[in-house]
């Protein structure tokens, strides 16, 4: 069942802001909390709020905090927008209409290439790495499911937003709320990215954390292999961006992940993996502010990680050059 309280909003963030800030005073005490100003409304201090609960309780630690399901005070007249017309996380309490990206017929696509991340941490480097060698091309972000649904819970996002390293952020499948729009499925999200989108290069994985149970199959990190069958499907590059780590304490995930050997052995066609020895520009993007750890390690501890994204950001930034 759904772990919903009730609650008081006793400290509110930016109204303005994608994703709101909150501090909820609950029953057993204030506890911070976010909500989806798209998809909730923002909310003032005194609101009258409903909160989904179950991660804090689960202890799901970057996820664990609380959620706004319902603004009891001011979240229940909104007017909807003309034109959205399929549902999203439909036949749920939080189904809502959007008017979807995906084009009406099957299109003819140029050979554009995709990079496949399988974890939302490969994406900042990738898409760095993309902007130095093609810094005039247009590269965008398809968010699948496998993590975060909504796309306001990406901060990474909305830095590389701002620094011009994405042109666009789509969402595909039950990943909602992209700000330059909703496809219903990852294959029309591509579709769409490269005929009236206009992209040069696409990255597709999920947003922040994944899903996950310990097993071979129960795992986020399996969405690249749908992701990568889409792409080559419409007859694009799929380039599969490897997960790697030196230190990870789950031997399971140490050298090549158990994540990307499983994708690798399922794939029903061949795709492009990046050099395994090539050199890549560490220092550079050490420098350049943007996430530089994973799972509390750093870049010099994860080398192996950040250099695999590095290098396939790299490769993807030359063959979309080479078609542009």
């Amino acid at each position: 069942m759904l772990r919903l309280a009730r609650g008081a909003v006793i400290r509110a963030g930016d109204p303005a802001a994608a994703e709101q800030e909150l501090t909820v005073a609950l029953r057993d005490g204030p506890h911070p909390a976010i909500a989806d100003t798209a998809l909730v409304g923002p909310a003032a201090q005194g609101d009258e709020v409903l909160v989904n609960v179950a991660a804090r309780e689960l202890g799901l630690g970057s996820g664990g905090f609380d959620i706004v399901h319902a603004n009891l005070t001011r979240g229940l007249d909104a007017p909807g927008e003309p034109g959205d017309h399929v549902l999203k996380l439909n036949y749920t309490s939080l189904q809502h209409a959007v008017q979807p990206l995906d084009p009406p017929e099957l299109p003819d696509l140029p050979h554009r290439p995709v990079a496949i991340v399988a974890l939302h941490s490969q994406l900042a480097p990738v898409a760095w790495a993309f902007a130095q060698q093609a810094p005039t091309l247009r590269l965008g972000y398809i968010q699948t499911p496998g993590g975060a649904l909504p796309a306001s819970h990406s901060r990474t996002v909305r830095e590389l937003r701002t620094r011009n390293l994405l042109a666009a952020h789509v969402t595909a499948g039950q990943a909602f709320g992209g700000p330059d729009g909703d496809a219903i499925t990852t294959l029309g999200a591509l579709a769409h990215a490269f005929t009236l989108g206009g992209w040069h290069a696409a990255i597709a994985g999920p947003g922040p954390g994944i899903q996950g149970s310990a097993t071979a199959l129960g795992h986020g990190g399996l969405v690249a292999l749908d992701s990568a069958h889409a792409a080559l499907s419409l007859g694009l590059e799929a380039i599969l961006v490897p997960r790697r780590s030196d230190v990870d304490p789950r031997p399971r995930h140490r050298g090549l992940s158990h994540h990307t050997a499983t994708v690798l052995r399922l794939l029903l066609a061949p795709v492009t993996l990046p050099p395994q020895d090539g050199q890549a520009d560490l220092d550079g993007y050490s420098r350049s502010g943007l996430p530089t750890e994973l799972m509390g390690a750093d870049l010099r501890q994860e080398t192996s990680f950040f250099t695999a994204a590095l290098l396939s950001g790299g490769l993807l930034a030359q063959r979309a050059a080479a078609l542009a």
